[in-house]
């Protein structure tokens, strides 16, 4: 991974117990399990999976930093991409936002509050927050309570009219991974070592869906390359999808079209990452429940993956591009003049806006715009 690297050592965290225990048990009982259930222990345990902390991971005090946590210009900006939305539908007088990972509401403040002083006579908003842990919808309630207009609720799942978000998500959902050894494509699992500890275990693919996968996309793997192959994609854009019944859905994520993503001569190895404390690293075996694990997103596999699940693909682009064709840049020189503005202030929204816009960090993240509902040649600003 190519992201929000910082040097250093990374301090020797002992995992969660009870997760390597359960983890350990199962594989003891049943063989080796597929890395995508490994990830789907360490990050979503109920009890104890990293995701399901009191604490939100996100966040300068976290373990990694996404654009809305950097600052609020990212949700301001973004503002005027959802004001289209709102007005593609008809301008109704409440407007509805689902958001995925929400975390504390980093995003939905400001948003919210943007949107609320766009001029629009009476509007109210109702935030839907989409979060697999229960305790972050208090965490945006709060963030949102000085925003007079909007409501917070946890998010049943209905069908809305209105605009569906998810930033940095789907690069967290459990995935495969595999090799290529020969002819042959082999499925690493997650096994026990001579020493009792985790480790990898080929065998043959737990799915013929793998194989399908890399078929379908026309990629052929070099012999001895590594791969992620996720295909909990597919499901959660089926039920995201179903969620939405007039609107617009963003979705923002590192990744690469298939061909690019599979590129023996870049990703040999794959792109398998771990996150703790800003640093990054590949072992995923170590801090179990304290450390974030992730993969690259497949651009291609989403964009199908919504088109069969019923949305027109309105574009794609990457947020460079998207945040420009916004008007970022419009509102840093606005921020000289905000309410209580000061030099410090100004630097540190220009200092975060230009690594949201860096092609070599945020910049070259995928911004994914699906739509269901609109009307023909409807156009949303952010795209080309």
């Amino acid at each position: 991974m190519d992201l929000k690297r910082v040097g250093g050592p990374l301090p020797a965290v002992p995992s969660d117990p009870v997760l390597l225990a359960a983890i350990r048990d199962e594989i003891e009982a049943t063989g080796p399990m597929t890395f995508a259930r490994f990830m789907e222990i360490v990050l979503y345990d109920p009890a104890r999976g990293y995701y399901r902390g009191i604490d939100a991971r996100p966040g300068r005090a976290g373990d990694f930093l996404t654009a809305p946590e950097a600052d609020p210009i990212f949700g301001r900006t973004l503002a005027r991409f959802a004001r289209a939305v709102h007005a593609a539908i008809g301008a109704p007088g409440t407007f509805t936002i689902r958001e995925y990972g929400a975390g504390t509401g980093a995003l939905a403040a400001p948003l919210t509050g943007e949107l609320l002083a766009g001029g629009v006579p009476s509007l109210a908003i109702e935030y839907l927050v989409a979060e697999i842990e229960p305790a972050r919808v208090e965490d945006v309630r709060g963030a949102l309570a000085a925003v007079s207009g909007a409501t917070v609720e946890a998010d049943d799942g209905r069908p809305i009219d209105g605009l569906v978000i998810g930033n940095e998500i789907l690069d967290a959902l459990p995935t495969h991974r595999v090799v290529r050894r020969g002819a042959s494509l082999r499925e690493i699992l997650v096994g026990l070592g001579p020493d009792g500890g985790l480790a990898d275990a080929e065998a043959d693919p737990s799915t013929p869906a793998l194989a399908a996968r890399l078929e379908a996309e026309g990629v052929d793997l070099a012999d001895g390359q590594h791969a992620e192959i996720c295909l909990a994609v597919d499901d959660w854009l089926a039920r995201a999808a179903a969620g939405l019944t007039r609107g617009a859905m963003v979705l923002i994520d590192y990744g690469y079209p298939a061909a690019e993503l599979y590129d023996p001569r870049l990703r040999a190895a794959g792109t398998l990452a771990t996150y703790f404390g800003h640093q990054v690293a590949g072992d995923p075996y170590r801090s179990l429940g304290f450390q974030d694990v992730t993969a690259h997103v497949d651009i291609s596999a989403v964009q199908r993956a919504a088109t069969a699940a019923g949305l027109d693909h309105l574009g794609t682009t990457n947020q460079t591009d998207f945040l420009a064709r916004l008007g970022i840049g419009e509102l840093l020189v606005q921020e000289q003049t905000r309410a209580g503005a000061n030099l410090q202030a100004y630097l540190e929204t220009r200092s975060a806006l230009i690594r949201m816009i860096d092609p070599a960090a945020m910049g070259r993240f995928r911004v994914m715009v699906f739509g269901r509902g609109l009307e023909p040649g409807r156009r949303l600003p952010g795209l080309a």
